[in-house]
C-alpha cells in the first residue's frame, strides 16, 4: 500500500489488496486522503519544472515547441499545424460504424449544449434606470485533448461542442503527437465533425504555454480547456490570469453508492471502467450490502483476466480503491458528500430520492442501467468534470466557459436625483471625495 494506507483496522482482500473498512470516521478520513492523492510535494518539484518551461516557450516561441516536444515526445512536430487534408482523411478513413457513433454523440452533446445558452437579462427599475447583462462568446478558445497512454475523441467533442455553441470564431486544439509524429486518426475525425481544422501538434506544459502566449504559428487564446497530466495542469494553473482556464483537472475517480440489490458484476465492471484510466484513478464502493462487499473482488478478478489494461488497472485499485460496508443510505451519502466525487453513480433500488440527499458532486448517473460510460461518451452532458474534492464549488465545463458577461447601466436624471445622496454619503464613508462630487455635480 501507499504511505496513505488506512489504519490497521483496515482489511485487506487478497490478491487484489482493496481496502474494505466498515468504521465511517475511518472512511471518512481514508476519502479525504484518496481526493488528495496527487501529493504537494510532488506537486511543488513539477511545477517548478513547468515554470522552466513556461518560461521557455515564452521567450522562443516555436522554437521551443520544437526542442521541448523532441524532448518529452521523441519527435519533431514539423510541421507544428496538422494539414486540413490531413485532417478530411482521416475523417474519410474513418469506419463507418465509428462514424455514426461519433455522428450520435455529437449530435446528442450539442442538443444539450444549445439549451445551455445564457439568456441577456434586461431590468427597467423602479425611477426608469436600465441595468442589464449582456453575454459575449471569447474571440479565440484553446482545447488540450491528451495523447499518451490512450486517445480521447471523446475529449474532442465534450471541449469543442461548448466553444461552438458559445460562438467562439477562432477553436484552436493542441494535442502530443505519437511517436510517429502524427495525430491519432480518430480524434482527427471528431475534430474535423466538431469543425475543428486548426490543430497543433503539442502537447504538455509546452502546449499550455504556446495557447497562453502565443508564438509564431499558435495564437494567444483567452480561455484554455481540457485535461491533462500534473504538467498540464499545473501549467494551467501558472498561466490563469492571463487567460481563462476551465478547471484544475486531478486524476478521475468514480464513487458507486449501491444496496442489495445491485449487480455485482455491474458494479466491478463500473469501478475497472474508471481504474482503468490512469494509475491514480480512484475508484471507491459505498454499500449498504456485506454480501455485495465480499463479492465485488472476486467479480473484479474475474473480469481482469485478459484484460488489455490489466497493470494500470490493478495498481490504480491497490492503492486508490476502496470499498466501505455503510449502515445505511443515509451514511452512504454522507460520506459520498465528503468525498465530493467527480462521477457518483446510485446503484440502488429507489436512486431519486437518495439523489436529492446529495449535494456535492460532478455528475450523478442514476439507476442500474445508468453506467458512467453513458457519460463520458453521448448522454450529453458534459464529461469535463470537477474532482480532487472541487465539485464542492464547481461543476462542468459549459457553454458559459466560452463567454463573458457585461454589466449595463444607464441611469436617467430622475434615477440620479432619487438615488444620488445615497452614492455621495456611501462615498464619504469611504472617504473618496471625488465619488460623491461625481454625483453632486450633476444634481447642482
Amino acid at each position: 500500500m501507499t504511505a496513505s494506507s488506512p489504519p490497521s483496522r483496515a482489511e485487506s482482500i487478497a490478491p487484489l489488496q482493496i481496502e474494505l473498512l466498515r468504521d465511517a470516521e475511518q472512511a471518512g478520513l481514508r476519502l479525504e486522503a484518496i481526493a488528495e492523492r496527487t501529493g504537494s510535494g510532488q506537486s511543488r518539484e513539477v511545477a517548478q519544472r513547468v515554470e522552466g518551461i513556461l518560461e521557455q516557450v515564452q521567450q522562443q516561441g516555436d522554437a521551443a515547441l520544437f526542442e521541448l516536444t523532441e524532448r518529452f515526445d521523441g519527435v519533431r512536430p514539423d510541421p507544428l499545424r496538422v494539414p486540413k487534408e490531413e485532417i478530411e482523411a482521416a475523417w474519410a478513413a474513418t469506419s463507418p460504424e465509428l462514424q455514426e457513433a461519433l455522428a450520435l454523440a455529437h449530435r446528442r452533446i450539442l442538443d444539450f449544449h444549445q439549451r445551455q445558452l445564457p439568456n441577456d437579462l434586461a431590468i427597467t427599475g423602479e425611477h426608469g434606470e436600465r441595468l442589464g447583462r449582456r453575454w459575449r462568446p471569447v474571440e479565440r478558445a484553446g482545447l488540450y485533448v491528451p495523447g499518451g497512454r490512450a486517445s480521447y475523441p471523446s475529449t474532442v467533442l465534450m471541449n469543442a461542442v461548448p466553444a461552438k455553441v458559445a460562438g467562439v470564431k477562432r477553436v484552436v486544439m493542441v494535442t502530443p503527437p505519437g511517436p510517429d509524429g502524427r495525430i491519432n486518426s480518430t480524434v482527427l475525425a471528431a475534430a474535423h465533425l466538431a469543425g475543428i481544422d486548426e490543430i497543433y501538434r503539442v502537447g504538455g506544459a509546452q502546449a499550455v504555454g504556446a495557447l497562453a502566449y502565443g508564438t509564431e504559428s499558435i495564437p494567444r487564446v483567452d480561455v484554455i480547456s481540457g485535461p491533462g497530466n500534473l504538467y498540464v495542469t499545473l501549467a494551467k494553473k501558472a498561466v490563469y490570469g492571463r487567460v481563462a482556464i476551465d478547471s484544475l483537472a486531478g486524476p478521475s475517480e468514480v464513487l458507486v453508492i449501491a444496496d442489495a440489490s445491485a449487480n455485482p458484476d455491474h458494479v466491478a465492471a463500473d469501478l475497472l471502467a474508471q481504474a482503468e484510466h490512469d494509475p491514480l484513478a480512484a475508484a471507491i464502493l459505498l454499500t449498504t450490502s456485506e454480501e455485495l462487499a465480499r463479492a465485488i473482488p472476486a467479480a473484479i478478478e474475474q473480469q481482469l483476466e485478459g484484460h488489455p489494461r490489466a497493470a494500470i488497472t490493478r495498481q490504480a485499485l491497490n492503492d486508490w480503491g476502496l470499498i466501505v460496508v455503510c449502515s445505511d443510505l443515509d451514511e452512504a451519502a454522507q460520506l459520498s458528500d465528503r468525498f465530493a466525487p467527480e462521477h457518483l453513480e446510485l446503484q440502488v433500488e429507489q436512486p431519486e430520492p437518495l439523489a436529492e440527499q446529495i449535494q456535492q458532486a460532478g455528475a450523478i448517473f442514476m439507476g442500474a442501467w445508468t453506467p458512467e460510460a453513458v457519460g463520458d461518451y453521448l448522454a450529453g452532458p458534459n464529461h469535463t468534470l470537477p474532482t480532487s474534492g472541487t465539485a464542492r464549488f464547481a461543476g462542468a465545463l459549459c457553454v458559459e466557459t466560452f463567454m463573458r458577461h457585461t454589466s449595463l447601466i444607464q441611469f436617467n436624471r430622475q434615477a440620479l436625483e432619487a438615488t444620488g445622496a445615497a452614492v455621495g454619503t456611501l462615498a464619504d464613508s469611504e472617504g473618496l471625495h471625488s465619488h460623491a462630487e461625481s454625483v453632486r455635480r450633476r444634481l447642482a
